[in-house]
């Protein structure tokens, strides 16, 4: 897969970009990642990508002619371009698979008041990384190709995300780990027991009491099988 990241800001993604699984995902192959600053497509010579409104108002718009000259140069058939905009839709789990399947994505990083509504006729999709506002698209960008990334295949085991929260519709069930007994707190013993067919219920049973509790609205999304329901009454009632 090949990643183009649009931003006014390269240096934020330095870190990002040579750390844990991202590094190894570049230095592997599985990954391209390269970040463009659409500033030097800006034509005046003060490189001015930004203006005042029409119409009035406060702060400053993005122009239209250096992000959409930057794209020209590296947008291609395969391409899909992303706008990191508290305007698109919430980025989820579901979605990451997706982008996943994808040859070639494009993620372009607002900044000030936003992007020139022209923009988005160049855009396929809008996306968001929740309801809250950000000086920058950049952290967004940073989530979404993370998101994505970790789910090529050779980056991590599969057998690694399978489990994450979300991969199901479901929170992970609880994870535990050396020592067995902290200040009391005991790891449950069926984690022990060697029985992996009995592990795998409590733990697919865990997942779903934790998103009952933590997320509802999941499971609402999601739905629940006659067995799941069974399931969680068993385990309801031993609590």
């Amino acid at each position: 897969m090949k990643i183009d990241i649009l931003s006014l800001f390269p240096e934020m993604f330095d870190g990002f970009l040579k750390t844990s699984i991202i590094k190894r995902a570049i230095e592997k192959e599985i990954v391209t990642i390269s970040i463009h600053n659409f500033r030097e497509f800006a034509l005046d010579k003060h490189k001015s990508v930004d203006d005042t409104p029409y119409g009035g108002g406060s702060g400053m718009v993005l122009k239209c002619q250096p992000i959409i000259d930057c794209l020209k140069t590296i947008t291609t058939k395969d391409s899909l371009v992303i706008m990191m905009s508290p305007q698109g839709m919430t980025h989820n789990q579901s979605y990451a698979k997706e982008l996943s399947l994808e040859k070639h994505l494009i993620i372009i990083c607002g900044h000030y008041e936003g992007f020139d509504e022209r923009i988005r006729n160049y855009v396929d999709v809008e996306l968001s990384i929740g309801d809250y506002v950000l000086t920058g698209g950049e952290i967004g960008a940073m989530a979404v190709t993370d998101s994505v990334v970790r789910l090529l295949e050779g980056t991590i085991r599969e057998s690694s995300h399978e489990d994450d929260s979300f991969s199901d519709g479901l929170l992970e069930y609880p994870q535990y780990t050396k020592p067995y007994d902290y200040q009391g707190d005991k790891v449950p013993d069926i984690l022990l027991s060697g029985h992996h067919a009995h592990i795998r219920k409590w733990r697919h049973q865990m997942s779903l009491l934790k998103t009952k509790h933590k997320r509802p609205d999941l499971l609402k999304k999601r739905g629940l099988s006659q067995e799941e329901i069974r399931m969680l009454e068993e385990i309801e009632e031993k609590d």
